[in-house]
């Protein structure tokens, strides 16, 4: 009897386990008190640092940061350069302009295999026609089945029945796009290829889950049955609105009452830009957000930037960045570091993330206290092993039962005593591997910079400044930069400064002194830039700027120095007694610093 019984409640416990299994598997839109952190593996043209291959050599360092990674739409979209991939014309061919199908598959199994999901940026609203045909859309065979849309699967008020075509579809369930043609989730056509077509990502490809794009361009209920019918683990809209217009987006995907996506918090972003931007306001952080939203929290996935906020004409974060990812980093939700800032602050971002994986925080972390002091904030936010404190601005607090565990500028994030912070002080210990181009060279004396450029980029200016003085013409968009060379296709500009300074937003010319701490680089005001920049003399920035390494610096003399081994600029040893005395004119090495003999 007692063996019996004993063998019914094994079989009751697995198979409650296996119940228990499968209902945690199920669309849950976004996984409760999840502590991941997200990258988004691109910016807008950044083809050569997200194809997949770049991506894929960074596996082992990503891996030990981010658990999801964000890549750009993959499918073939008629061209192999220069595409973002948001007007897709094929859904099962996955060539693009970030590489070939099988550099895709390898990517993203090398990621699995470091337990990093692949989160496909999906383009469902609209589509793209062969050959610029409107209506005309390729036939594709996966397992044996043939998907294909006509003419009966585009909404009816498409703009391309004002161009001599007939759309046939529904009336659209969302706004329009006038791009490439809008779909008609309506239709049973409709479905049965967006199923297909998510079924193979998932289950062919290997994707993680979805970002689902442009979500405003048909009704909220449509990625409730794609994501119940297909099953992601992860699944995030991209619905750029307001908070109510959000939570209805979220609302409107439940099935069963049960919501099935998350949403990019952009009140969150909007109060980011309001609170960080230069001159701005710390009591904008105050403003209502996904994550101070009763049973919201868990499907807020919070960012600083993406690649359409941080580029031209829309509402890119300039100031303060660095502070503004510790910000993301220590609220609720699941932050998404976009890489342009992972390039630029990459030892300070690590910091952040290993403070919070320490500290234990989740997306549906408590918010203990939150507020303005001073001229700064203050956020205290409740983990699992211990409570994390952020200060932002000139904010104070009790420290007592704190320990510090990363500053920078406008920030301090502090942890309750007791929490392990061994793997953030390692992060220090990191080396740079930088090594400049020949042709960048720094004279004695010389304060200037580099500048690594965006392609894209025609010319290049330069703002540089301090709190007293400027030092790029006073006048917006300061001094042209010289091109002096290509380092892996891409242009390297160097400023130089003239020796004039001049009185903070004037022209007006001053008795120069010091050095800038801050730069910008731009394009020539054609409306893109940087962020703004901690100036290092000598300093090499590259086109998401950040800095790689500082130049060295070049003296000019002839006698000896006395001081250590003497190598030649590509390597070799010429002496070890540290003596330049007649040797050939050229360029050396010396205790890390380059001479010139003449």
């Amino acid at each position: 009897m007692t063996t019996k019984t004993s063998f019914f409640v094994r079989v009751i416990a697995v198979l409650f386990t296996i119940h228990c299994s499968l209902f945690t598997a199920s669309a849950q839109g976004w996984p409760a008190n999840y502590g991941g952190v997200m990258l988004q593996g691109f910016y807008w043209d950044g083809y050569a640092d997200s194809n997949w291959t770049t991506l894929e050599d960074q596996a082992d360092e990503m891996s030990q940061y981010f658990s999801l990674i964000w890549v750009p739409n993959s499918a073939y979209a008629n061209a192999l350069q220069n595409n973002m991939g948001y007007h897709p014309v094929y859904w099962f061919d996955h060539k693009s302009a970030f590489g070939t199908e099988a550099e895709l598959r390898s990517m993203i199994n090398t990621f699995k295999a470091k337990n990093v999901g692949i989160i496909e940026d999906i383009v469902i609203n609209h589509r793209a026609s062969v050959d610029g045909n409107w209506l005309n859309f390729p036939a594709e065979t996966w397992k044996g089945e043939t998907y294909q849309l006509t003419a009966a699967d585009i909404c009816q008020d498409d703009e391309s029945k004002d161009n001599g075509f007939e759309p046939t579809g529904a009336q659209d369930t969302g706004k329009p796009w006038g791009g490439a043609r809008d779909l008609d989730h309506t239709s049973a056509n409709v479905q049965k290829n967006v199923k297909a077509y998510l079924d193979f990502l998932l289950n062919d490809l290997g994707y993680t889950g979805f970002r689902y794009d442009f979500v405003l361009g048909y009704a909220p209920e449509y990625i409730g049955l794609y994501n119940t019918a297909t099953n992601p683990a992860f699944s995030v809209m991209e619905c750029w609105e307001n908070l109510n217009t959000i939570k209805k987006w979220i609302d409107g995907t439940k099935v069963d009452d049960v919501i099935q996506s998350a949403a990019f918090d952009f009140p969150m972003k909007f109060n980011i830009n309001n609170a960080f931007s230069n001159g701005g306001n710390w009591s904008k952080l105050d403003n209502d957000n996904l994550t101070t939203q009763t049973g919201y929290d868990r499907y807020s996935v919070t960012f600083v930037d993406n690649h359409d906020t941080g580029r031209k004409g829309e509402s890119p974060l300039y100031a303060n960045v660095e502070a503004a990812n510790a910000y993301i980093l220590t609220m609720p939700g699941t932050p998404c570091v976009w890489l342009t800032h992972w390039m630029a602050y990459k030892k300070a971002i690590k910091k952040m993330i290993v403070t919070r994986k320490a500290a234990g925080l989740t997306n549906q972390s408590e918010i203990l206290e939150k507020g303005v002091n001073g001229n700064g904030y203050y956020l205290i936010v409740k983990g699992q092993n211990g409570n994390v404190m952020l200060l932002l601005g000139d904010a104070t607090a009790e420290i007592n039962g704190y320990q510090l565990a990363t500053e920078g500028t406008l920030y301090k994030l502090y942890v309750s005593d007791g929490i392990d912070l061994t793997a953030v002080q390692a992060i220090d210990k990191e080396e740079s591997d930088f090594s400049a181009p020949d042709f960048c060279q720094v004279n004695d004396g010389e304060i200037c910079a580099f500048f690594e450029a965006p392609a894209s980029w025609t010319t290049v200016a330069c703002w540089a400044w301090s709190s007293t003085q400027n030092y790029t013409t006073g006048k917006w968009p300061g001094a042209t930069c010289t091109k002096v060379g290509t380092n892996n296709g891409k242009n390297v500009w160097k400023w130089t400064w003239d020796g004039k300074s001049y009185k903070p937003n004037t022209v007006t010319e001053m008795t120069p002194s010091g050095q800038p701490t801050n730069i910008i680089f731009n394009n020539n005001d054609n409306g893109n830039q940087t962020s703004d920049l901690d100036f290092k003399n000598g300093g090499y920035y590259n086109q998401a700027g950040a800095l790689q390494g500082v130049v060295t610096g070049i003296s000019r003399i002839n006698a000896d120095t006395n001081k250590a081994a003497v190598y030649s600029l590509d390597g070799r040893l010429v002496r070890t007694n540290g003596s330049l005395d007649n040797l050939p004119k050229g360029v050396y090495i010396m205790n890390g610093k380059k001479y010139i003999l003449k």
